[in-house]
């Protein structure tokens, strides 16, 4: 949660609805969706501290009000553990949701395997593994490339890798789980 001083401009024939509430959409509609570097995407403006008396200007009508609130932000960090929901598959890679933002897993980063697309099913399949990765699949990735440049959400850049154990399709990584052999309670049970 960040807190931000600003001055909100509050329509005319917005004057009789409560003005804290029209001060909260109007904020929202102006900031979320932006990125500010060292914040992140700003995801919304949850609550108002102070909201200063209007000031009119001379031929606008509107009234100014200076206002100091709170808003949430979402910023991913390099290496940083996601997990999200796949939203498109191209023949370069697959698409995740994560939170607010989308991210890329390169065909190379899906899986140790050799890749395919599918375009009639609009899948990557593992040629050796039989693996899938479809729209609509949950996985977990960790962020290797972030770029936060730009001022909203679709000018910045987001590469995941899915290669590393514990990674995946949320399927794989509890097929991973039971091939791994259970290890002993101990070794020197009944021993004393």
């Amino acid at each position: 949660m960040s807190k931000i001083e600003d001055t909100v401009r509050i329509p005319p024939n917005r004057f009789e609805d409560p003005l804290e509430d029209v001060a909260v959409e109007i904020l929202n509609e102006s900031y979320v969706g932006t990125i500010d570097k060292k914040l992140g995407l700003m995801v919304t403006v949850k609550e108002i501290e102070e909201l200063g008396i209007g000031k009119v200007i001379m031929g606008d009508g509107a009234a100014y009000h200076d206002v100091v609130f709170n808003a949430l932000f979402f910023k991913p960090e390099l290496h940083e553990i996601v997990e999200g929901e796949v939203i498109e598959i191209t023949e370069f890679g697959a698409f995740i949701r994560i939170g607010p933002m989308d991210g890329l897993v390169h065909v190379s980063q899906v899986t140790d395997d050799y890749i395919n697309y599918d375009g009639k099913r609009g899948a990557l399949m593992g040629k050796e593994s039989k693996k899938t990765l479809e729209e609509g699949n949950n996985v977990r990735a960790r962020i290797v490339a972030l770029s936060l440049k730009g001022k909203s959400s679709k000018e910045t850049k987001i590469g995941l890798t899915m290669r590393q154990p514990g990674l995946g399709r949320f399927e794989w990584i509890e097929q991973e789980k039971e091939k791994k052999p259970k290890k002993e309670k101990s070794a020197t049970k009944g021993k004393k």
